[in-house]
């Protein structure tokens, strides 16, 4: 029985020391050697791989990451389940990055570098985070806690998801009915959404323009939620004030995409949140003995809905 991990290199030395450690009697392979492919019962994945038929004895594919988008739910094999990693690194640097985001917006970060780059002596107004509301798409697992952590640095929060939801301290809202009062009322958006096709797109022109005026956004969804395009207008025309960008379609965007040097938009390269080998490693082998005793696993993901 062995498990084939296909994802960062460096990060994937850490996983089989700590899977020699926990798991000393399951062979652990790095992609692309993947020793006898009948061996085979798990697959940990960043990425899609072709030819899955090779393992006639896969039992699970793992997602490395918090998304499952970039697989293409209906090429897998149908009696294979895929589980999306659920662990508290992620969870811990999702919060970690939003409350940087919002901070950075909410203290007008952006302006103060232009004004560094241009040697420009001003102030503007501090108002207290109580005076500002950030409004959340997407009330899932990293949502949720990316919510309870802004209201312990002093925000004013409201979610939006497609079922309804309660947070403790938190304004729900549900459903495409009540989208536009939610964002009627965010001040800074944060994008949180799984990428299916009913939110692909979703941060247009249409929906920037049900937000205040000089609202703010930060995707750190997936690039694909975002039409570049009307970002640019909506920040041209003063209807957005400042972006925090972590995803994009294609990463990295081109070279000449005006995003880079906007002087509104900060940009990072997928980095919001990443998984810790030493919770990661644990969360999965949890996940295994489950599955061998038959039980429930954490994070299996419905294709039916695509997350």
């Amino acid at each position: 029985m062995s498990f084939v991990y296909n994802a960062d290199p460096e990060r994937g030395r850490e996983w089989e020391r700590l899977f020699a450690l926990h798991a000393p009697d399951m062979a652990f392979h790095h992609w692309p050697d993947y020793g006898n492919p009948l061996d085979v019962r798990y697959l940990g994945t960043w990425a899609p791989i072709e030819d899955l038929e090779r393992f006639s004895n896969l039992e699970v594919i793992f997602s490395l990451g918090a998304g499952v988008d970039q697989f293409d739910l209906d090429a897998l094999p149908r009696h294979v389940p895929l589980v999306r990693m659920q662990e508290p690194g992620i969870v811990a640097t999702m919060q970690e990055y939003v409350a940087m985001a919002v901070l950075g917006l909410h203290r007008d970060l952006l302006r103060y570098i232009t004004q560094q780059r241009e040697r420009v002596w001003k102030t503007w107004r501090v108002r207290p985070a109580a005076q500002r509301c950030v409004g959340i798409l997407g009330l899932g697992q990293l949502g949720a806690a990316v919510a309870q952590h802004l209201l312990g640095l002093g925000f004013n929060c409201r979610g939006w998801s497609r079922t309804a939801r309660e947070l403790p301290g938190v304004e729900c809202y549900a459903g495409e009915a009540a989208l536009g009062q939610f964002l009627a009322g965010s001040d800074i958006l944060v994008c949180l959404l799984p990428l299916t096709d009913h939110t692909r797109g979703i941060l247009d022109a249409r929906l920037f323009a049900q937000l205040p005026r000089g609202a703010s956004l930060i995707n750190v969804g997936r690039g694909a939620h975002l039409v570049d395009r009307d970002l640019l207008s909506a920040l041209d025309s003063g209807q957005l004030s400042g972006a925090v960008l972590d995803v994009f379609a294609p990463e990295p965007p081109p070279a000449d995409h005006p995003l880079w040097h906007h002087p509104r938009v900060l940009l990072t390269p997928h980095v919001a949140s990443m998984t810790q080998p030493e919770s990661a490693v644990m969360m999965l082998l949890d996940n295994i003995a489950r599955h061998q005793a038959n039980r429930e696993m954490v994070g299996i993901v419905d294709r039916k809905r695509g997350y």
